[in-house]
């Protein structure tokens, strides 16, 4: 017997997956050496730290000599190739992370640089560009610059080496996924060029780089040539969908006691925070994290290719270089993004049956439509899709904990949005 789980999608929509499956499959093979690289490191480092049934054990009350905290700790730390590391169920998101990176970072008076332009939705309200809530940056008297990007969306190097003359900038920022722009997500190449200019230009300000959705997307991180701290999330790449909360920051020594001191208190810092019972799916998270952010990658290259094939504008091609878990594809107009994102939702393991419609959601300036049937709320690295319904209309899709669903569900999709009427 025959099996084919294509068999109830349009024949001519079967034809084109069977075309596009022949040409992706040398880039996926490429995926797959990569996925055995960072395997390998994260499997001699496990084996560097003698990880043991007792770093398991969970702490409660203050967290005071949690053991498996500080080891898991000191294994983020090694495989970013950096001193210190702060991971914990405490931080909300990665957002709250990358709040607290800033904020120990600068004082009243002192100016926050983005250099890859104006951050997303939700870090402009962190800064005081929207939204206006207490406690933002602009109330703590913090400032705020960013050379906006070149058409084509690369950094103007020319015009920040000015901008960068302010005395008062103390922090420079490099966002490397696109967030809700239009932009491409940049690459650890291209973040490289970036860093030695700063440090060329600005030797004197730390770096932070927002590394959300890039974790184990390349065989580099930006910690790797000089960043100074960077931030990710728990539910996203580096928890592998097991770990169901938290957050990250990884960098310099004297900055992650500083951002430790933010998080909890001066004095306690980082020998506070208890660790309950999520200790076991950290560990098993980071060590799942190469594989499973290899299938969500595998998985955008489909989409990639089954979209161009459909006609549609995608970014990045599927052939492109990776270095996140975001594929885009623009539709141009609402109605067929909204269908296809709820196509997403009904091919999901949870909530199948509800249809997405799109709503104002808080640290966004625009009504959002989203579909995330995931095992925990809010995980990307499980397979999503969200975009703002504002031209050019265009979803950015993630995630994926193993490329069989994603293919299922993009082939659905198509099928859904293309072939009915």
């Amino acid at each position: 017997m025959v099996l084919s789980w294509k068999a109830n999608l349009p024949e001519e929509l079967q034809a084109k997956i069977d075309k596009v499956d022949k040409m992706i499959a040398p880039r996926l093979a490429e995926i797959d050496e990569q996925i055995l690289h960072n395997q390998q490191r994260v499997l001699e480092i496990f084996r560097k730290h003698r990880v043991g049934e007792e770093d398991l054990v969970p702490s409660t009350g203050y967290g005071y000599d949690d053991i498996g905290r500080d080891k898991l700790e000191a294994i983020y730390a090694d495989y970013f190739k950096a001193d210190d590391a702060l991971v914990r169920s405490q931080f909300s998101s990665a957002t709250q992370a990358i709040a607290v990176g800033l904020f120990s970072m600068l004082r009243p008076g002192d100016t926050l640089y983005y250099l890859t332009g104006t951050p997303y939705d939700t870090i402009q309200e962190v800064i005081g560009l929207a939204g206006n809530k207490p406690g933002n940056m602009k109330e703590w008297g913090i400032n705020f610059k960013a050379t906006e990007l070149l058409e084509n969306g690369e950094v103007d190097f020319e015009q920040a080496k000015k901008d960068l003359q302010d005395p008062k900038i103390k922090v420079i920022a490099i966002q490397r996924s696109l967030g809700y722009a239009v932009r491409a997500s940049f690459t650890m190449e291209k973040i490289k060029k970036m860093l030695k200019f700063i440090k060329e230009v600005r030797p004197d300000v730390n770096i932070f780089v927002d590394n959300c959705y890039g974790e184990f997307s390349e065989c580099e991180e930006p910690t790797f040539y000089g960043a100074d701290l960077i931030a990710g999330s728990l539910f996203k790449n580096a928890g592998a969908g097991i770990v169901k909360g938290g957050a990250f920051l990884v960098g310099r020594k004297d900055l992650i006691e500083g951002a430790g001191s933010r998080l909890n208190v001066p004095g306690a810092g980082k020998g506070e925070g208890a660790t309950w019972g999520y200790l076991r799916d950290m560990y098993q998270g980071f060590f799942m994290a190469a594989h499973t952010t290899g299938q969500a990658i595998k998985g955008m290259i489909f989409t990639a290719a089954l979209c161009e094939e459909m006609g549609m504008n995608v970014a990045p091609k599927w052939n492109d270089p990776r270095t996140d878990i975001v594929q885009t594809v623009t539709f141009g107009e609402p109605d067929p993004m909204i269908k296809f994102c709820g196509a997403i939702q009904h091919y999901s393991p949870l909530n199948s049956f509800v249809d997405p419609i799109p709503y104002h959601q808080d640290g966004y300036e625009d009504d959002v439509v989203m579909a995330s049937g995931s095992f925990t709320e809010g995980s990307t690295i499980e397979l999503s899709s969200d975009g703002p319904l504002r031209p050019p209309y265009r979803l950015y899709i993630q995630g994926g904990l193993s490329y069989e669903h994603v293919k299922i569900a993009i082939a659905h999709a198509v099928a859904e949005t293309f072939y009915q009427d």
